[in-house]
């Protein structure tokens, strides 16, 4: 036999055979499971006889599991498809101990407290024109509030990702939901010269969100299984855009009912109160993992925390598509945070308003507007993701990244003419703004459904943490502050005037469309990797692929309906 090496085949055991010989090791025992299991073979029929191998080369579509193996593609008939065995509805239950419309409200809840998360996180950017005049400070360090909430967003997704592996889910979203409310209510009393204080509390913030968002994904996984989940995550998701366009409208609405802009820090935290109450009466623990395995399956036990991000590292699918978020993560967090104040600066060039003045608060509809559209957009731009994913998926196994890619590749010229155009027309600003932001919306819930399919039940909350990580510290966590600074830079080598503090925003933007791009292309490289990376999950969640360490030479084989470790020199011989 041919010597072992250490990639190619079947990632993730050490040692790693080579692709020949894992197809042929899978195609021996592949006839030991399955329906035909306990059924007489007919005559001269051996137990390796099987002409289609259990898994070959990975990212060949027209390789896969043999017809008839439970809970693996093609048990219904149709061998080449990727979908894993879909429960019914008293399949779920049984599992879950939940019924479906207990599970459906569970997702409400779930979609609430992400909806305010965002609601939260963007308000400040709806009224972020009267925190600068009101703390005097520049676009670089507007740009900075956003930093340092997205900073300690990032550092602290880990922990909790850690612990969401580990841990009940419930409290630890119960704690830090709570925590962010006290927090975000305090920030509203700040005095004028303690502008370091207000940047503190919103640091303290990302508390509150990174104990919600690296753990909420986790939970409806543990719910829902195939379409029934993408619908599921599509649901989930729609409160990032919505969530994002409250906070816009509230901001600006609140700060002109109240006369001032304190009160617009002052709602979220009492319906996070809420929130807290709905986590703890509605919310249940599903058992991880549970729905994916077959029930003789051996239980998914967790790893260490070293052991998790070793086996993400090695997961091209997880890295790719989290670096084409990455990019989705820059853009929107550059357009969050100065689309308004852009589409302000615009209207003063083109005379449609007066310039806002030290002392003066500023007179602007376009937090309002773009707050709606950020709804609309969202809704618009998820709904028609998942759906097109879905249908493509019918037909193409690697319909899920595609459809990211065409939506960034698709969102990067228009978001560029929206800049190019806002001096001529701001209705046109308005119009490609629509389309950009819809294009850029399609790839929400698909990415969380990649990671959810590609990575096992206990490292989930992990690798949503890592994307976390990945995605805000390259993304959205410098993203603001950079584009502030660059504008800073542009000005100071302009004659001081509204046209040149226009001017200066709008070609810092513009960077935002070459990053979109870049996006793209990391999606079409995700799309080269997901057939191989997903079969291996569903192959790991059934117990039929092990991960050995460096001094585990075993692997793991159906053997009378059991999953047994034995060497590889025995099955190999």
């Amino acid at each position: 036999m041919t010597g072992f090496k250490q990639h190619g085949g079947c990632p993730g055991a050490a040692p790693v055979l080579s692709d020949s010989e894992c197809s042929g090791l899978l195609s021996r025992v592949g006839s030991s499971v399955g329906p035909e299991r306990g059924r007489a073979r007919p005559p001269g029929t051996m137990a390796g006889s099987d002409t289609a191998p259990f898994l070959s080369q990975a990212d060949d579509p027209d390789d896969g599991p043999v017809p008839g193996t439970p809970g693996f593609p093609g048990s219904t008939g149709n061998p080449k498809s990727d979908e894993p065995e879909v429960l019914d509805r008293e399949g779920l239950q049984r599992i879950t101990g939940l019924s479906p419309g207990h599970s459906a409200l569970i997702v409400g809840v779930l979609c609430y407290i992400n909806l305010l998360n965002y609601m939260d996180r963007f308000t400040v950017a709806g009224v972020l024109p009267d925190i600068e005049q009101f703390f005097d400070i520049g676009d670089s360090s507007s740009g900075l509030i956003q930093t340092v909430f997205i900073s300690s967003y990032m550092v602290l997704a880990p922990v909790f990702g850690y612990l969401g592996d580990r841990y009940n889910r419930k409290y630890l979203m119960c704690g830090g939901i709570a925590f962010w409310s006290l927090v975000t209510l305090g920030s509203s009393f700040i005095p004028r010269e303690r502008f370091w204080l207000l940047l503190l509390t919103r640091g303290l913030v990302g508390v509150g969100e990174a104990s919600y968002s690296t753990i909420a994904p986790t939970l409806i996984a543990d719910l829902f299984v195939a379409d029934q989940r993408s619908r599921m995550l599509s649901v989930f998701y729609f409160a990032i855009p919505v969530g994002s366009g409250l906070g816009y409208i509230a901001g600006s609405k609140v700060k002109d009912v109240a006369g001032d802009w304190h009160w617009a820090l002052r709602v979220t935290p009492g319906l996070g109160v809420v929130a807290v109450l709905l986590l703890f009466l509605v919310v249940r623990e599903p058992p991880r993992g549970a729905v994916e395995r077959h029930s003789d399956s051996p239980p998914l036990n967790p790893t260490s925390w070293w052991a998790d991000l070793r086996a993400l590292a090695r997961n091209p699918s997880f890295i790719l598509s989290s670096l084409g978020f990455t990019a989705v993560a820059f853009v929107t967090g550059s357009l969050a945070l100065w689309a308004p104040a852009f589409l302000l600066r615009s209207r003063v060039v083109l005379e449609e308003t007066p310039p806002c003045l030290p002392g003066d608060s500023c007179s602007s509809s376009d937090s309002l507007i773009f707050g709606f559209i950020t709804c609309l957009t969202g809704v618009l731009g998820v709904g028609l993701g998942v759906e097109i994913s879905r249908r493509l998926r019918r037909s193409n196994p690697r319909a899920d990244p595609l459809v990211c890619a065409a939506g960034l590749l698709g969102s990067a010229p228009f978001l560029f003419l929206s800049l190019a155009c806002a001096r001529g027309s701001i209705v046109a600003t308005y119009i490609f703004i629509f389309i950009g932001e819809t294009l850029l919306s399609m790839n929400w819930a698909i990415v969380a459904d990649i990671l959810l399919y590609v990575v096992i039940p206990t490292r989930r909350s992990t690798a949503e943490a890592f994307q976390i990580v990945l995605s805000h510290l390259l993304g959205d966590a410098g993203s603001p502050y950079l584009i502030g600074l660059i504008s800073d830079r542009l000005r100071r080598s302009w004659p001081p005037s509204f046209l040149s503090e226009f001017r200066a925003l709008q070609f810092s933007l513009m960077l935002c469309a070459f990053v979109g791009a870049l996006g793209g292309a990391a999606f079409l490289g995700t799309a080269i990797f997901i057939e191989g990376d997903r079969r291996r999950a569903q192959l790991h969640v059934q117990g039929l692929l092990r991960e050995a360490g460096s001094t585990d030479d075993r692997i793991v084989v159906p053997q009378r309906g059991r999953s047994t470790r034995v060497p590889v020199a025995s099955v190999l011989i």
